[in-house]
């Protein structure tokens, strides 16, 4: 007896599954990319920030180190290529965006859905960079300034959550099934 022949491309898009809303793979990526970023706070683990704040001493003398080479980066890179970046940006964000919300792909629309709360992320980040540059904390204020950042990051990202779970059940009931 002959087995069937395996059609590798259709075996392969049924693992990856391109659709973005109804597939696992997207919102597993979804709850890894907020994870990790309201983990890393101006590129410190939040671990390192609690424990200064917890215990002080030379945990809080590692944190302000950490802040200040990571604050020292981001302006530097502000100052050198930020219009560059912002540029780049916008333009990565407008083609996603019509690709998805004009030309009707979905996995366009999930990356965006993506990408617009990480950009504001990512401009919290240097407006937290720039004042940190600017006021020099130490101590405690690091600490507790760093754990405010974080949880305005948690809040945008509870709201992406919420907005692209809502976006994509609509997406789902409104695509007719098999496309």
């Amino acid at each position: 007896m002959r087995l069937p022949l395996v059609n590798w491309n259709d075996a392969i898009f049924q693992v990856i599954d391109l659709r973005t809303f109804s597939s696992i793979w997207f919102w597993l990526a979804v709850a890894v990319t907020w994870s990790t970023v309201s983990h890393w706070i101006l590129g410190v683990p939040f671990d390192m920030i609690y424990r200064a704040k917890r215990y002080g001493g030379e945990a809080a003398d590692d944190l302000e180190a950490l802040v200040a080479i990571n604050v020292r980066r981001l302006e530097q890179i502000t100052d050198i290529a930020g219009l560059w970046i912002m540029g780049f940006a916008a333009f990565v964000l407008s083609s996603v965006a019509a690709m998805g919300f004009y030309y009707g792909l979905e996995l366009a629309q999930g990356a965006f859905c993506m990408m617009l709360p990480l950009t504001l992320v990512g401009i919290m980040n240097l407006r937290a960079s720039r004042r940190y540059g600017v006021k020099q904390p130490s101590g405690e204020v690091v600490a507790r300034e760093l754990i405010r950042l974080r949880f305005w990051i948690q809040v945008i990202a509870m709201i992406s959550i919420f907005f692209t779970a809502m976006y994509g059940m609509y997406y789902n009931l409104t695509i007719p099934p098999g496309f």
